[in-house]
């Protein structure tokens, strides 16, 4: 694997591509050129339900929420943290209006990639498709879990294993998204926790 400066922006992209395919030092290179650094504060939409997403963020530093309009209500659909890829996936590929909006929770550091440059980058080579194909690979298992997690466990079960998975949504995310992402009402929520956590 080839040496990444620690000081650049884009060393955590190029750290994190690099656990997917075994990229050339040559291929991180043009895949910098492909980014554009923008720092954005917090509560900032980056894509808004009816419009088509343009671009793919990759988080250096922030957290990103992606979410449903649903009858005046905010569903929360998953929340980005640093070293992970954010958008609305159907509209980008398909190039369609979203159905999803996506907005920054923290003031954020964003490595921007548009829609033209994001296909370059799969025709590019070999690793970036072996890179983009385990990546979707990953967020399809994700997204089976989600799914299964909603039909077989109830709400404490969701609690407890979003509560394992992902410890530092607890920290940083406000409550009323987690019971959104869970499918319960803040106040369910605050039960559980108090039957988890007594004092």
């Amino acid at each position: 694997m080839p040496q990444i400066p620690e000081n650049s922006p884009y060393s955590q992209l190029k750290q994190y591509v690099s656990q997917w395919a075994p990229f050339s030092a040559t291929e991180l290179q043009w895949l910098e050129k492909q980014f554009v650094y923008r720092e954005v504060p917090r509560k900032f939409s980056l894509i808004r339900e009816g419009e088509i997403a343009h671009e793919v963020y990759f988080i250096n530093k922030g957290c990103l929420r992606l979410y449903y309009s649903k009858e005046g209500d905010e569903v929360t659909a998953f929340i980005f943290l640093e070293n992970l890829f954010a958008t609305a996936l159907d509209s980008l590929l398909q190039q369609t209006p979203s159905q999803q909006n996506l907005e920054t929770l923290e003031d954020s550091e964003l490595l921007v990639i548009d829609h033209n440059n994001f296909q370059r980058m799969y025709a590019h080579s070999v690793n970036f498709q072996m890179m983009g194909r385990r990546v979707a690979e990953q967020r399809f298992i994700n997204a089976q879990r989600i799914l299964s997690s909603y039909i077989l466990d109830s709400p404490e079960e969701r609690y407890q294993k979003l509560l394992q998975s992902q410890p530092e949504w607890f920290q940083r995310v406000p409550q009323h998204y987690i019971a959104s992402f869970l499918g319960i009402t803040p106040v369910s929520l605050s039960r559980i926790r108090k039957r988890i956590m007594p004092d």
